[in-house]
């Protein structure tokens, strides 16, 4: 008997000597099973080498770590000839995979067929990206001044379902007019205008200027008029649909587009809109529309009488802006501050004062010499324990 048995792997030539002792002891009467269990082989494993010894390849073993999947050479080819039909379409290997079972040429993974072009050194030529179109600059007659260029868009709010758009003056940085609505078509922009152009002193000059042309309701927006001013936006359907278009030029306004995908072409009215979020993130939460109409009023006027803006040398909007005309030849109405909104944080400024400050922060003058400039709300608000918006720290 055998003291171990037969190793795992063995060469060719001891194969053939125990498939020879084998048939030698059968020959004389033994059982196959005993035979083999005094040479210490399994049965199976003597009868798979007797049927390996008649084969081309004999009993050599394969080399270890072979694939029982590996890709034939008929498959490499396919591969290949793939990549030359498809490869000027497809540029990209997982379509090419793709594309291979499709056409019922060769069926591997997208792996493979990467593993594959790489061994031969191929590689997919991508087409030239187009180039990018530059900024067109706004016309000549656009002066740098307020009530030159208006700049807006629409922001949403998903908790209250609304979505705003917005008119911001470029020049001042004035949040002129806002319209809260749960639609995003050309009468949410015609009825901001109309509120911009009413709130600016400008509604009625439009509609003379138009009438004094021979101008009726019924434009086709196609000849050319004297622009009041520029209106600068995205090419969101409400900004380009035929009906804005028709109404732009009723109130003599130009249009101006930003590019396609270009969010910075419109950077203005898209830093007002992170601003609002950003500093007043109690807008968010609201889920009321009611009560998100009216927090933006009170917002708007603080965003324009008491924050101070970088981009304008920090000052308010109201410092930067000229005193405008009233509205449709109304007098001037002196704004009331609104009652907190129950169950709501306020946006007014803790009236806390404090009594070492001479100058208030938000005064249109600059302090004396000497003298700094401190947010006094904000330190006594804090003195007292609370935040700029109201809420117990």
């Amino acid at each position: 008997m055998p003291t171990s048995p037969v190793p795992a792997r063995v060469d060719a030539a001891t194969k053939q000597a125990l498939l020879g002792l084998i048939e030698q002891a059968t020959s004389q009467g033994w059982p196959l099973v005993k035979a083999c269990a005094v040479l210490g082989v399994d049965v199976r494993r003597a009868r798979r080498w007797t049927g390996r010894a008649d084969r081309v390849d004999g009993l050599v073993d394969a080399r270890p770590g072979g694939s029982v999947n590996g890709l034939t050479p008929a498959e490499l080819e396919a591969i290949l000839t793939a990549f030359d039909r498809f490869g000027e379409k497809d540029f990209s290997h997982r379509r090419l995979a793709h594309r291979g079972s499709y056409e019922h040429l060769f069926w591997a993974c997208p792996a493979t067929v990467r593993r594959v072009l790489h061994d031969h050194g191929l590689r997919f030529r991508q087409p030239p990206r187009p180039p990018r179109g530059q900024r067109r600059p706004f016309p000549d007659w656009a002066t740098y001044t307020p009530n030159s260029i208006w700049i807006y868009d629409t922001t949403h709010f998903p908790k209250a379902g609304m979505a705003v758009l917005i008119i911001e003056d470029l020049v001042s940085r004035k949040w002129i007019t806002h319209v809260v609505s749960a639609e995003e078509t050309h009468t949410q922009v015609q009825l901001a205008f109309e509120q911009a152009l009413d709130a600016e002193g400008l509604l009625q000059p439009a509609l003379d200027r138009a009438d004094a042309i021979g101008r009726s309701l019924h434009l086709d927006g196609e000849d050319e008029l004297t622009p009041i001013l520029l209106a600068v936006s995205d090419n969101g359907s409400q900004m380009i649909a035929g009906n804005t278009r028709k109404f732009m030029a009723m109130v003599a306004i130009a249009q101006h587009f930003g590019r396609p995908s270009t969010p910075t072409d419109q950077a203005w009215i898209e830093s007002l809109n992170g601003t609002t979020k950003r500093e007043w993130p109690h807008l968010l939460a609201i889920t009321d529309p009611a009560v998100l109409r009216a927090e933006l009023a009170v917002v708007q006027n603080e965003y324009n009488t008491r924050r101070l803006h970088s981009g304008i040398g920090y000052v308010t909007p109201r410092t930067n802006t000229p005193a405008a005309a009233p509205p449709s030849g109304k007098p001037a109405a002196t704004a009331s501050p609104r009652p907190p909104t129950p169950g709501l944080p306020t946006t007014e400024p803790p009236a806390t004062i404090n009594p070492t400050q001479t100058t208030p922060m938000w005064s249109d003058h600059p302090p004396p010499s000497g003298q700094r400039r401190w947010n006094t709300s904000l330190v006594g608000g804090m003195q007292s324990g609370s935040s700029p918006f109201g809420v117990g720290s």
